[in-house]
């Protein structure tokens, strides 16, 4: 009789609007529903108030939580905190108001509702996380391919309702495999694209005492809960491409290609050292496919480096390209190649001197003919002039004379036939 009393009084006040004094206050009220049948909630409201200066004993709350059934209530300061439970599944409101204390009928300082949950079935959620090298990431509901994807389920039970049950978890990854755990998480390693949707059946099973007969009986609760996995393909690789050296004020091109699926988000920075990027420190750009092409012209002479950070949304990889500057001037490649000439002409004119000097030593053949016969001075003369007209021999036409000059007299008679003698 008396909740209906104060569920008309609310009614009554709220129809009378909104007091001035409610602009000097506010009141929040939070529950940590949805809950079970049979389990306690916990319902908490906080009184807050613009003069700082005003004590807490001046003011009382006021719950109305039926059909539920109060657990506890209790009251420190500016908050006030009731435990309920329901035996029955819906959705039930619980509203609460302050007026100054030892005045139950005054007009209310601050008013507030909530709304709490209660189902028949064990309640919680399904999370998606992903492990690269021992972290653990969440995405929301994506995940990359080929690698860990832990699919875990956390239970809901705030006032410890199931701390003696023993749950059964039956999984189905919606590729036709199935599986059936103790634990309330699982692994897999898929390697394809696509969207998939995650069934688990969570099977809990305790024993309680009776409320009526007093004997042990087996209780049993069950829940189905559903999640979509999204699989995207990881970034594999970066590869940079283009000159690691360049000159002031000279642009360098470089070309960056990426092994993944659009689209991507790529960050990069040109720094005097590599460093990781984090967050939006850097060029970021959307790419739709699987190259970019990267242009910077550099002020100042010294060592560089080039960092990029490539993310798909689930994966993320960064790479680092180094970068000589040199001042400006002629390039080192011009000296290399004015050295290259340079050796290419020595050595051309070294090759033509000595081919020249084997085909001059070739054409100075020097014939001596030496005959010692009695009657060979006349024949000699007569020889030596044909032989001069008709033999193209350098030896002739330097030294004429040696070739003319014949001995006077005669050494030896000859037996034989004379030799001709040729020195090469």
């Amino acid at each position: 009789m008396r909740q209906l009393l104060c569920v008309l009084l609310l009614l009554l006040q709220l129809g009378h609007g909104r007091s001035p004094a409610a602009e000097l206050y506010g009141l929040q009220i939070t529950n940590n529903g949805p809950i079970t049948t049979g389990a306690q909630a916990t319902v908490q409201a906080s009184l807050r108030m613009e003069n700082e200066n005003v004590t807490s004993n001046l003011y009382h709350f006021n719950w109305i939580y039926a059909p539920l059934i109060l657990i506890e209530k209790s009251e420190q300061g500016f908050t006030s905190i009731i435990n309920v439970t329901g035996e029955f599944p819906g959705t039930f409101p619980i509203s609460v108001w302050v007026t100054h204390k030892n005045c139950w009928l005054c007009r209310p300082v601050a008013r507030n509702i909530t709304v709490l949950q209660i189902t028949e079935f064990i309640t919680g959620n399904l999370t998606i996380a992903q492990i690269e090298d021992s972290r653990v990431t969440t995405y929301g509901s994506r995940s990359s391919t080929d690698t860990v994807t832990r699919i875990s389920f956390s239970l809901h039970d705030p006032s410890h309702y199931f701390q003696s049950a023993s749950f059964v978890y039956n999984w189905d990854f919606g590729d036709g495999v199935y599986q059936i755990t103790k634990e309330p998480f699982v692994y897999c390693n898929c390697s394809s694209m696509g969207n998939r949707t995650v069934h688990l059946k969570v099977a809990a099973e305790w024993e309680q005492i009776g409320s009526i007969i007093h004997e042990r009986e087996i209780m049993q609760k069950t829940g189905d809960f559903t999640t979509a996995l999204e699989l995207l393909d990881a970034v594999k690789s970066i590869n940079v491409v283009g000159s690691r050296e360049t000159q002031v004020m000279e642009n360098l091109n470089l070309s960056l290609h990426i092994n993944g699926t659009p689209p991507l988000a790529l960050c990069w920075l040109i720094k005097s050292e590599c460093i990781p990027l984090e967050g939006d420190k850097c060029h970021l750009v959307e790419i739709s496919g699987s190259c970019y092409n990267l242009s910077h012209t550099f002020r100042d002479a010294g060592q560089y480096c080039l960092s990029v950070r490539v993310e798909s949304g689930v994966t993320m990889l960064q790479t680092y390209h180094g970068i000589k500057v040199r001042p400006a001037g002629i390039h080192p490649a011009f000296f290399v190649l004015l050295c290259t000439a340079l050796v290419s002409v020595m050595l051309v004119l070294v090759l033509y001197t000595t081919f020249r000097s084997n085909t001059q030593q070739k054409d100075l053949v020097e014939v001596a003919d030496f005959d010692f016969s009695p009657l060979s001075h006349e024949h000699r003369s007569n020889h030596s002039k044909s032989v001069c007209g008709l033999v193209c021999c350098r030896s002739c036409f330097l030294q004429p004379s040696k070739e003319a000059a014949w001995e006077s007299h005669e050494l030896l008679h000859s037996l034989y036939r004379p030799v001709k003698m040729y020195t090469l």
